[in-house]
């Protein structure tokens, strides 16, 4: 569908799994019975090209309100707009929500954003007084539309494209990695921080981070983010004097 369908296509629960519906015209009902051998057609109303508009909706982070360009911000909240027409997360989804909530409990400093998406997590830091910010992500688009969104929102935001599993991070007070459960403990020996920001996993998940101090968790909807900071190693000596 991705292949057929570039620009987008809705995917919609159902009772024996899940319908994936594509907006097009005869052409793409063509394309449809050729690759799957067969589809069902359903006549669309008038204004279908604004519907997409409706599943995008703003969402309130503590002090910050994450929410698509038509959409008005509240006059007491940091507002982060995303525009949800890239292939690439809107801060709606409960890991991206769950990140910005612990880091919004930490003081300013920089700030490592790894698996960066569309930015929000990296953009929201920098609003919340973190810098410097950079960001990095193993996706050029992905670096894109972080630069892309920083630029909307006012913010100055280091973007590069960057394997976080291979190549060196930037050292920071601070880094977020909301990626997957295998990735954040592959994560665990290679970065440069004091604090340590996680998600990408489900509540049921308990990633294994060795050096590293657990101190608070959230969850939401049967996901959760963790809050770690680098374990401090101590050391004893004796002195022994012989008479």
């Amino acid at each position: 569908m991705i292949e057929l369908f570039p620009e987008g296509f809705e995917e919609l629960e159902a009772c024996d799994g899940l319908e994936l519906a594509a907006y097009t015209d005869a052409r793409g009902e063509e394309r449809l019975w050729q690759v799957f051998g067969g589809a069902r057609v359903d006549e669309v109303e008038a204004g279908w090209e604004e519907r997409w508009r409706r599943f995008h909706r703003p969402v309130r982070v503590g002090p910050v309100w994450i929410g698509p360009p038509w959409e008005s911000s509240p006059a007491d909240a940091i507002a982060v707009v995303v525009d949800p027409g890239a292939a690439f997360g809107t801060g709606a989804h409960p890991t991206t929500r769950l990140s910005i909530e612990l880091l919004a409990t930490l003081g300013p400093g920089s700030l490592l954003d790894v698996g960066c998406g569309s930015g929000v997590v990296a953009i929201a830091g920098a609003k919340l007084g973190f810098a410097p910010v950079a960001a990095i992500d193993v996706e050029p688009q992905a670096v894109s539309e972080t630069e892309r969104n920083a630029r909307a929102n006012g913010v100055e935001i280091g973007a590069r494209r960057l394997d976080a599993l291979v190549s060196d991070l930037p050292e920071a007070d601070v880094t977020v990695a909301n990626v997957t459960k295998a990735s954040v403990e592959a994560l665990g020996d290679r970065v440069r921080s004091a604090r340590l920001v996680t998600s990408g996993y489900l509540a049921s998940d308990e990633p294994a981070l060795p050096g590293w101090e657990h101190l608070e968790r959230r969850e939401l909807d049967g996901w959760a983010a963790d809050l770690s900071r680098r374990a401090v190693r101590h050391s004893t000596r004796s002195r022994h004097t012989a008479t």
